[in-house]
């Protein structure tokens, strides 16, 4: 199958390196972070499974569940857990599936048969407490995840479930949102009592509502 932006994620049953799990029981009413690699003791991998874990209190704070996948079983991925916490100087700590089926892989459309026939692409899904998918990244497996960003877009993704905004273009937490469309600016005027900036009419900047 191939996911699509606003799909509802596929629930799945599997084993990991901290027993057996049902995905949505995994995530209740959290954020979910879905990330594939293409394999077990691969250089890149260990790099971003050390990052991830490094970020947990970032992940934790916003509420968000974290949990990798790999096309080999648990006793792989027990065994470089040994080596990623060695060598990255972190405790792993969130379950890594065994996909050795390539199950969950093709239900996330992971696989893609022109990178390679057998090994997952380094894919990364963010899944909102609906089970909705809000996010689909894909990177080469010689390139390496940009976890920060990943923080950032959470941070944005968040933030516009509630409010009537959007983010523009390097945007962190704090700076200026931007105005929705569809909100005429006298009532952006009345909805936004920090201020609205009109650079345009179509483009309207306010402090950001939750701060």
């Amino acid at each position: 199958m191939s996911l699509h932006l606003g799909d509802i994620a596929p629930n799945f049953q599997a084993k990991t390196s901290l027993g057996n799990i049902d995905f949505y029981e995994f995530l209740g009413d959290s954020w979910g972070v879905l990330f594939s690699h293409p394999a077990d003791f691969t250089p890149v991998c260990t790099t971003e499974l050390g990052k991830t874990a490094g970020l947990k209190s970032e992940f934790e704070k916003r509420g968000v569940k974290v949990l990798a996948l790999s096309v080999d079983g648990v006793e792989s991925h027990c065994n470089w857990i040994n080596d990623i916490n060695e060598t990255q100087n972190v405790t792993v700590d969130f379950p890594i599936i065994a996909d050795d089926d390539r199950k969950v892989a093709t239900l996330y459309d992971f696989l893609h048969p022109n990178a390679s026939a057998t090994a997952t692409v380094r894919s990364l899904v963010i899944i909102a407490p609906d089970k909705t998918v809000k996010l689909i990244i894909t990177y080469p497996a010689s390139t390496g995840r940009n976890f920060i960003e990943v923080l950032r877009v959470i941070d944005s993704l968040q933030l516009t479930a509630n409010y009537s905004v959007a983010t523009p273009a390097n945007w962190v937490d704090g700076e200026d949102v931007i105005v929705v469309p569809t909100i005429k600016t006298e009532d952006a005027i009345t909805k936004f009592p920090k201020g609205v900036k009109i650079i345009k009419p179509y483009l309207r900047y306010t402090p950001q509502p939750n701060k």
